[in-house]
Formats: structure tokens, C-alpha cells, sequence
């Protein structure tokens, strides 16, 4: 079994942060499992058994439904961290049937193809206004400018926050999904803690305004739900809330950003998609897999499990490694090419099983609005200054992108 010392996997070190990718085919090459000490975890870098194990029941994201922290062998957390841990643990992605089950079941009314087909006029009208406002400045940083907005107003708009309040959401979202990388610091933990007790007041509020106000918007929707037979409590109500807004426009908005910095460093392949539209589709799949946004999914082992030989005991954890599998050349033919045609393309960026992502026909609509948009209104679209990546692992990102046109 490989030590943690002599592995090139170190979520700490910017350099591997920068570029994960070869270390990630050191780790296939060492076998299909791989203990590493410093997060106590578990490491799963093949394709085959990180899609085998999203469907797994024997693994949870939450073990709280079968056994208490102490029964499972873990320490709880610090009750200063209280409040993250309870916005966070009524959400439906940290949720397992049958409450999971319950939750999914109801905002999914809200994710059907007729529902997210209606905002396609929403998402590309306000993408166009976007890009038109980024050409006419002749460039600028197509992170703050296109990238973030879009999706959070797409969120916005359906959970019916007031545009208004729309600035308060992205560095709540931020600051809550720093405690989804390795490790947390304690600075980390408490912006997570103070953010999650302002979104929740927030939220509250709203929804007793709704309450006395219906509207056609999802929380009026959750509310109306929640006096019939399918009961919400207010905190799932809440919870859903913020995993929506944070699921909902975190994964977009880095596809967004790592795409259009993959096709800046493959100019051939940008070439030929500003030549062919039509590649929009299979492209968007492709920057996916190419610099997956999110590079890990955590779960709990609630039952003993094997792997290669190997029984990973009930109370580990183990880290589904998405980004390596997406790169597994076992499933993709040169998978450190980037091929806006590639046609077999089951990239695992949106997860699989029962935590598969709700939104995804959503954000795909999105992508493909805002890549239809710069490549008609910013066609001479370059890049003005090499980027600079954000220091997180988990959540892949950069820290913008400063782009002009020529």
C-alpha cells in the first residue's frame, strides 16, 4: 500500500492544485484503492469503481440515519460549527432515504424538462445581454461579467429571491462551500458558520413573506408542498434552498471558466467551434471531463466494503476522485486530449445514483447559452492575462479570467 509521502497527490501543494491530472494517473497505476493518511480517507481513482460506488447503498453521504457519531466510531463536530452542520445536514445531497427520497422527490416538479424548458428564453435572453455588455467593453473578466451572474440569476429567479438581494448570495455560497474542501481551516469553518447563520435568517425571512404572499416562484412552491401530504419542515425547506443556490451555480460557473481557459490553451480546437456550432453540444461534455469542476465526492462506508482484494471497514471514508476518473483511459481514448467531437463521453461530472445531479438539464442549458453567446457576439474572443487558479481542490476553479477582443 502506497504511503502518503510518496504519492504526487497532495491537495495542499499549488502545484498539484494547478494541475492534478498526472498525479491522478500515478494513483490508477497504483491500484483501485489507496489509503491516505493525511484526510483519513480512502482514495478511488478508477472510472469503473467510482461509478460503481455512486450506486453503492452499502456507501451514504450521512450515516446519522443508521447510527449515532460514537456507534460509528467518529467524533462529532465542534458545536461551534453548529449551525453549518444543520444547514447543511437537512439538504438533500447530505440526505439518505427515506427522508432523501421524500425532499427529491418534490423539488424535482421544479427540475422536469417542461419547467426548465420554459426559462430557456430567461437564460438565453439574459445571456446575450451579458455578452453583448462584455463585447461592447471590449473584453473584461468573463468570470465576474458572464460566468457568475448568469446562473445566479437563473437560481434567483426560480426560488423567487428579489433581485435586490441577488449580491448576497454568491459570497454566502462561497464562504458555506469552503467547508467542503479537505481539511478546513478554522478561519475556513467560521466564514461557513457566519454565512450559513445569515443565509438561514435570510431565508426565514423570506419564507414567512411567502407565506403571506404566494408566488409562482419554488420556496412558495416548497411552502405549498409542505401543507399537504409530503411535509417539509422549515429547515428543509431552508437547507434546499441553499443547496440549490450553491449546487445550482457553483458547478456552472466553473465549467464556464475551466472551459473557456481549455479551449484558450487548445486554440485548434477553438478554432474549429467557432467554424462548427453545432459542436456546442458534445463540447460542453467534453470541457466537463477535461477540468472537471468538482474533483471529489465524499461518502461514508455504512457497511464493510472490498474493493480489489482490499475491505474498507464500516466508519471509513472514502474519496471518489471524479477528475481522475474523468481522465481514466480505460473509459477515454487519450483522455488528456481535449476533443470537442469526442462522441462516447460518460464523464461522471454531474455524479450518477441516487445523489445524480437534479439541475444538470438546467446547467447545460446554461452552458450552452452563454458558449452560443460568445461565440456569436465576442467571436475574436482571446485571452488578455494568464489566470490564476483558486487554491481549492475539491471545487476547481479560478480566481477569473480576464479576456479582450482582438
Amino acid at each position: 500500500m502506497a504511503a502518503a509521502s510518496d504519492l504526487a497527490f497532495d491537495p495542499w501543494d499549488p502545484a498539484f492544485v494547478a494541475d492534478p491530472y498526472p498525479a491522478y494517473a500515478e494513483l490508477r497505476a497504483r491500484g483501485r484503492v489507496i489509503r491516505y493518511e493525511p484526510s483519513d480517507q480512502w482514495l478511488v481513482p478508477h472510472h469503473a469503481d467510482v461509478s460503481a460506488l455512486l450506486r453503492d447503498r452499502r456507501l451514504g453521504r450521512t450515516y446519522l440515519h443508521r447510527f449515532s457519531h460514537e456507534d460509528f466510531g467518529r467524533t462529532p463536530p465542534p458545536p461551534e460549527h453548529e449551525p453549518f452542520h444543520t444547514l447543511n445536514d437537512h439538504g438533500m445531497l447530505d440526505l439518505e432515504p427515506p427522508d432523501h427520497t421524500r425532499i427529491r422527490r418534490l423539488v424535482s416538479k421544479a427540475f422536469t424538462p417542461r419547467t426548465v424548458e420554459r426559462l430557456k428564453p430567461y437564460v438565453h435572453g439574459l445571456a446575450e445581454e451579458l455578452v453583448a455588455a462584455l463585447a461592447g467593453a471590449g473584453g473584461g473578466d468573463l468570470l465576474a461579467d458572464v460566468a457568475e451572474p448568469l446562473p445566479v440569476a437563473v437560481i434567483a429567479e426560480m426560488l423567487g429571491i428579489p433581485e435586490a438581494d441577488r449580491g448576497l448570495l454568491r459570497p454566502w455560497s462561497a464562504d458555506i462551500c469552503g467547508m467542503y474542501e479537505l481539511n478546513p481551516s478554522e478561519e475556513a469553518a467560521a466564514k461557513a458558520v457566519r454565512a450559513s447563520v445569515e443565509f438561514s435568517e435570510y431565508l426565514r425571512e423570506l419564507i414567512a413573506a411567502r407565506r403571506k404572499e404566494p408566488g409562482e416562484d419554488l420556496i412558495s412552491g416548497l411552502i405549498a408542498a409542505h401543507d399537504e401530504d409530503d411535509r417539509l419542515t422549515e429547515q428543509e425547506m431552508i437547507s434546499t434552498a441553499v443547496l440549490l443556490l450553491n449546487a445550482g451555480h457553483e458547478a456552472t460557473v466553473n465549467a464556464t471558466v475551466n472551459g473557456w481557459w481549455a479551449l484558450f490553451r487548445n486554440p485548434g480546437q477553438l478554432t474549429a467551434l467557432r467554424a462548427d456550432h453545432s459542436l456546442i453540444p458534445s463540447a460542453i461534455e467534453e470541457l466537463m471531463r477535461y477540468d472537471t469542476p468538482l474533483q471529489l465526492f465524499e461518502r461514508w462506508v455504512l457497511d464493510d466494503i472490498e474493493i480489489d482484494g482490499t475491505t474498507i471497514p464500516r466508519g471509513a471514508e472514502i474519496a471518489m476522485l471524479f477528475g481522475s476518473a474523468n481522465h481514466d483511459p480505460a473509459v477515454f481514448d487519450r483522455p488528456e486530449r481535449l476533443d470537442l467531437a469526442r462522441g462516447d463521453n460518460p464523464h461522471i461530472s454531474f455524479s450518477a445514483g441516487i445523489h445524480y445531479c437534479i439541475g444538470a438539464p438546467l446547467a447545460r442549458m446554461e452552458l450552452a447559452a452563454s458558449m452560443s453567446a460568445l461565440l456569436r457576439l465576442a467571436p475574436t474572443l482571446t485571452l488578455a492575462e494568464e489566470p490564476e487558479r483558486k487554491p481549492n481542490f475539491v471545487i476547481r476553479g479560478l480566481r477569473g479570467l480576464r479576456v479582450e477582443l482582438r
